[in-house]
Formats: structure tokens, sequence, C-alpha cells
């Protein structure tokens, strides 16, 4: 069954107004999602939708979350009821729903996450049940991400349900015709996930964002998110590649130094 730390521990740790900070794994690989989850997340993200990840990964990378002592979530490819359902049933902790721009999308969501009467999600959860006590009542959280959401915003997080909304940054400076950042470099863009969080606050719904940089996620925590994603695995191995190839043809006074942009 989850421990202290898993999803139960981590809804009431929402609740409780406590900042938690979440890995994002997109490379299909047990192995880094263990390793996400031995270190000292809160939580660990499994992403179905840009990730590189389809059903008979994600299985087994839940496993090696589990292992590594971490409660997981799935962000499923789109909101549609069978995806949700299976993750659901593979044993995820919860799901993020991406692109809910609307009451009855919210409601959706919910719908798959719950049985009835709260909800038509199918009984038969395999996985689920055997390793979680709370398989029940997973984490359902509704991605905002475009203009349309956030003019709706009030409504879609009144939705009963809801666990937690959670802000796709770039997205969003998209659909408002903005340069993105996961900062909010542009004051349009700040504002409107300023007003997430504070919309989130008014209807008890824990208020998260994509965040990138330790920097910016206290920069966000400051004003209201609570759940705070880290960086993608992807981008971590990337940078890190870069630099110490970087290093290592300088120390070797090498001409191509300073030919990757990072």
């Amino acid at each position: 069954m989850w421990n202290e730390r898993q999803v139960t521990s981590l809804r009431g740790r929402w609740k409780a107004g406590e900042a938690t900070f979440g890995a994002w794994c997109t490379i299909p690989s047990p192995w880094t999602a263990e390793v996400a989850a031995r270190s000292g997340h809160d939580f660990v993200v499994v992403d179905t939708q840009h990730g590189l990840i389809g059903y008979d990964v994600m299985l087994p990378m839940l496993q090696a979350i589990t292992a590594g002592g971490s409660p997981s979530l799935v962000r499923v490819p789109w909101n549609e009821p069978s995806a949700i359902m299976k993750a659901l049933d593979a044993g995820a902790g919860g799901v993020i729903v991406p692109m809910v721009n609307s009451v009855s999308e919210a409601e959706a969501a919910v719908g798959a996450c719950r049985y009835p009467p709260n909800g038509f999600r199918s009984m038969g959860a395999t996985r689920g049940r055997v390793v979680d006590s709370e398989w029940q009542l997973p984490l359902c959280v509704v991605m905002i991400e475009t203009v349309e959401a956030v003019r709706d915003m009030d409504a879609i997080l009144a939705t009963p349900h809801i666990d937690a909304v959670f802000v796709g940054p770039n997205d969003l400076a998209a659909s408002a015709g903005l340069a993105s950042s996961y900062e909010g470099k542009d004051p349009d863009h700040r504002r409107m996930i300023e007003a997430i969080a504070k919309s989130a606050r008014a209807h008890g719904v824990t208020a998260g964002i994509m965040c990138g940089t330790p920097e910016v996620a206290a920069q966000w925590r400051a004003t209201g998110y609570q759940m705070l994603a880290l960086e993608a695995d992807t981008r971590l191995l990337a940078r890190a590649s870069e630099q110490i190839a970087e290093r290592a043809k300088k120390l070797a006074g090498d001409p191509r130094a300073g030919s990757v942009n990072s």
C-alpha cells in the first residue's frame, strides 16, 4: 500500500497550504522514473502527452515510482475517458488533464476519475486497487493553459471533485499571442498566471504550474502556487551533457568550444 508520502499525504499537504515540488518524466524509462522518485521530489509526473511514453512503458514507470516511494501522476494525452481510466487502473495516483477550456470539459475529466455517483469511471482498477489504499479517490488535476480557459476559470474551478489546477505557462502565452516563458516575463502573461492562483484559492483548489527551475518555483510559490513542477528529465540530461562536453573542450583547448547552443 502507499506509504505516508503517497497520494493521501500529498492531498493533505496541499490542503495545509504546503509547497510541493515535482519531477517530470518525458524519457520512456523505468530507471529514470525510479531515480526521479528517489531524488527527494514530492511527486513524479509521467508525461504521456508531450513525453515519448506509451502505455507499455508507462506501467513499469509507475511501478518504479512506487518502488522509489513517491506519489505518481500521469499527464494523459488528452481529455479522453479511456486514457484517463487506463492510467488510473494502472496505478497512477492521479492524472493531469491538458487543455481544459470549459465547465463541460472539466466535468468530463472529473467524471472519468470518479466512480458513480460522482462520475462514470468504469470499475476495474487492476493495479490501482493493489498498490493504492485510496484507489477510488485519485488526484484529478485539470490544466488551464488558454485565454479561453482563463476567461471561464472561476466556473471551471468550481466544478466539484477537482483537486488541483495546473498551468501550462508556455501554451497560455501562445494562446495570448505572447512570448513564452516559465516566469511570465510579459506583464499580461504574469497577470493571467497570478489570476489563476487567486481563483484556485477562492475555490479551495490547489494551484500548480510548470516552473523549470527552483528560482521560478520560488517566484510562483510567493503568489500562491503549491504544486511546483521542476525541470523535465530530457532538459536536465541535455543541459548536463552540453555543459560537460563544453567544459572538456575548453580544458583541451578545442576550437569547437562554445559551438553548442544551450
